[in-house]
């Protein structure tokens, strides 16, 4: 299933989302190209969706949830990847 939060955290003058999967990364980016969000989105484990996007992503079947149970989902889900533990992935 893939999940966002609402868009409230400020970038570049715009309101973005998280979206996530508990399912799998392959599932993530299949739905992330069907919203049409470029692969630059992608951040270690999650999109980066801007606010404009969000009601499409919701039309298209993404479920909203807190923000707080976008980390929990990851984690339940072991697909979190924390900056820390992406750096030395790299």
């Amino acid at each position: 299933m893939l999940y966002l939060d609402e868009p409230r955290v400020p970038w570049r003058g715009r309101l973005w989302s998280h979206l996530v999967s508990d399912v799998s990364y392959a599932e993530l980016h299949a739905f992330a190209e069907a919203l049409g969000a470029p692969r630059r989105g992608f951040d270690r484990d999650h999109y980066d969706i801007p606010a404009e996007r969000f009601p499409v992503a919701v039309w298209l079947g993404a479920r909203v949830v807190p923000s707080r149970e976008i980390v929990r989902l990851l984690r339940a889900a072991d697909l979190r990847r924390p900056k820390h533990l992406a750096r030395r992935a790299a």
